[in-house]
């Protein structure tokens, strides 16, 4: 007979009722990163990785500014670009006279169409 009480709650895909077993885990190491404001992040990786593996800039959760391995000299935050409208780029493609132009054909395509209403 199936207790009940067991499975009340439990959903799918959850663990298995008294296994606590789960195998060896990976061996692991953490490395520390320093942003500019002076977080650490300790991220952890596999003990197999090489030292090709290991990133020489991480991101820091706290702040979003790049943390560097060296905590005397932190990584300097990239320069962002602000953003631009659908327009900004439209503008950087298309000089006013062709702008003008394509208005004028969209323009005369639409009377055209409402015309034959």
């Amino acid at each position: 007979m199936v207790n009940v009480s067991a499975v009340r709650g439990s959903r799918l895909g959850s663990v298995s009722l008294g296994e606590t077993d789960y195998g060896e885990r990976a061996p692991r190491f953490f490395v520390s990163y320093w942003c500019l404001n002076g977080h650490e992040v300790r991220p952890s990786f596999s003990a197999a990785a090489v030292d090709e593996d290991i990133p020489d800039e991480w991101e820091c959760p706290k702040c979003g500014f790049p943390a560097g391995q060296d905590p005397a000299n932190p990584p300097a935050p990239s320069r962002v670009e602000p953003y631009k409208t659908h327009l900004a780029y439209v503008k950087e493609r298309r000089s006013d006279v062709e702008a003008r132009e394509i208005l004028d054909e969209a323009l005369h395509a639409l009377r055209s169409r409402r015309g034959r209403k």
